[in-house]
């Protein structure tokens, strides 16, 4: 018995040592340099490189923590985006307006303004690309009414409706009980659209990390999603 320990502990001794993520002392440096509160630490696929989250940003850094990046990390090889790719799973999507059509099995994010014209004629042309999951972040950025619009839309009892009723017919929300509070949900898109540097709309985002900041038609949209167009 005493032998068989003895192999076992051998056997142990030799195996690699696992790899610790250096979590302590990132968080330590950005906390006390940067002063931000760190969500997560986890490694990335470029050795020595850790991927920081802190206050909604994705950030990079060193394991010594003496240099950090605010930038997009891509893989070479494939030119993926994958600093953009993770910023798109990162979305609160219950914040959103959920639209499916067929099997909705291609998703695409969009910031929009019930008041952007754009929006609107973006709005229509989504109709025409099959099988979406299309979710709206509603981004009131043009003024009094659009926030007005937004409330309605957002306090309707079917969202989906409403907003596409508003954006394809100009068909007005009803107007919001009173006891109806948005507000929440309307200063985190907010925020987030600020995070994200969002400043106008429309404002497309896909699954593989694509951005498209302005209008862009249906079949451009298509092809996005299909992956046939680069970032």
């Amino acid at each position: 018995m005493k032998r068989l320990i003895s192999t076992l502990l051998l056997g142990l001794a030799a195996l690699p040592v696992l790899a610790q993520v250096p979590d302590a002392t990132i968080r330590k440096a950005f906390e006390e340099k940067l002063k931000t509160k760190i969500a997560k630490i986890s490694k990335t696929p470029m050795p020595g490189i850790y991927e920081v989250i802190a206050d909604g940003q994705i950030l990079y850094a060193d394991e010594k923590a003496g240099y950090f990046i605010h930038g997009d990390m891509r893989e070479l090889r494939t030119l993926r985006n994958l600093t953009a790719e993770k910023k798109f799973s990162m979305l609160p999507l219950e914040l959103a307006v959920k639209t499916v059509r067929g099997s909705g099995k291609n998703v695409v994010v969009t910031f929009e303004d019930p008041n952007c014209g754009y929006c609107k004629k973006l709005a229509k042309d989504l109709v025409k690309v099959k099988d979406t999951t299309v979710y709206t972040f509603v981004y009131s950025v043009l003024g009094e009414d659009s926030v007005a619009k937004s409330k309605a839309i957002l306090c309707a009892t079917d969202r989906s409706k409403a907003w596409n009723e508003w954006m394809q017919n100009n068909i007005s929300p009803p107007a919001p009980a009173a006891s109806c509070d948005v507000s929440s949900i309307m200063n985190r898109t907010a925020e987030l659209g600020q995070q994200l540097g969002i400043r106008g709309t429309p404002f497309l985002m896909f699954a593989n990390g694509q951005q498209a900041p302005g209008y862009i038609p249906a079949d451009e949209i298509a092809k996005r999603l299909a992956g046939d167009v680069g970032s």
